[in-house]
């Protein structure tokens, strides 16, 4: 994908999953800024500081980046969170993280960057949900209902977007080949998991020209 000139927002990318997907988009040309709680610096990109669950911190973050860019071409979201339990093992706590780390950042991320994108006519924003979301599986299930209600939030929002030249979609990897995974489950066989490149090319294809016309795709990984 050549993406020179374009802007693209990457919120929480400093975790894993960034490790790959951050520099998957510097080899774009794109100029790329990364958002995180714990920002880290990475070859060809700027890394900016916010908590992507707290709404002025959001808003804050997105207005820095087009004040100082210009322009505001992509958001690929990849903020999230994991937790086991089944339904009768979760307390209300658990319950609320996973709501806010997995559905409510996702909101407020798409609310923030929409004025801009709508205004200019053009834009991308993608989402990393979970193909649990999909297939749900036992003892997890905060984290599974989460993921649910983001496909239910992209659904809704690419109704919304239909002719504005405003795109949402979303990748639904499954268990994801990071090292903490692997340390995890060390029985499992990892051969069968998410790659984090093939979720790369398959964000930056979603953020570029050519996928103009895929809307509320929901692409499983693995």
């Amino acid at each position: 994908m050549d993406m020179k000139g374009k802007v693209v927002l990457i919120t929480g990318g400093a975790g894993a999953l960034g490790q790959t997907v951050v520099p998957a988009f510097v080899s774009t040309g794109a100029s790329v800024i990364l958002g995180d709680r714990t920002p880290v610096q990475m070859p060809g990109i700027t890394a900016l500081k916010a908590d992507f669950t707290d709404h002025t911190q959001v808003r804050n973050l997105v207005d820095e980046v087009i004040r100082t860019s210009g322009r505001l071409d992509a958001l690929i979201n990849l903020v999230g969170g994991f937790a086991t339990g089944r339904l009768v093992e979760t307390d209300v706590s658990l319950w609320q993280r996973m709501l806010t780390m997995n559905l409510t950042s996702a909101f407020l991320l798409s609310q923030a960057v929409l004025p801009f994108m709508l205004q200019h006519g053009q834009g991308r924003i993608v989402h990393v949900a979970a193909r649990a979301a999909l297939e749900p599986f036992t003892g997890a299930a905060a984290y599974i209902v989460s993921k649910t209600g983001l496909i239910g939030l992209i659904r809704t929002l690419s109704s919304e977007l239909e002719g504005s030249g405003v795109t949402v979609n979303a990748v639904l990897p499954s268990t994801i080949d990071t090292p903490a995974n692997r340390r995890a489950m060390p029985a499992a066989d990892p051969s069968k998991w998410a790659r984090p490149d093939s979720i790369a090319h398959t964000l930056t294809f979603l953020a570029s020209d050519a996928a103009s016309q895929i809307k509320g795709a929901l692409i499983p990984i693995g």
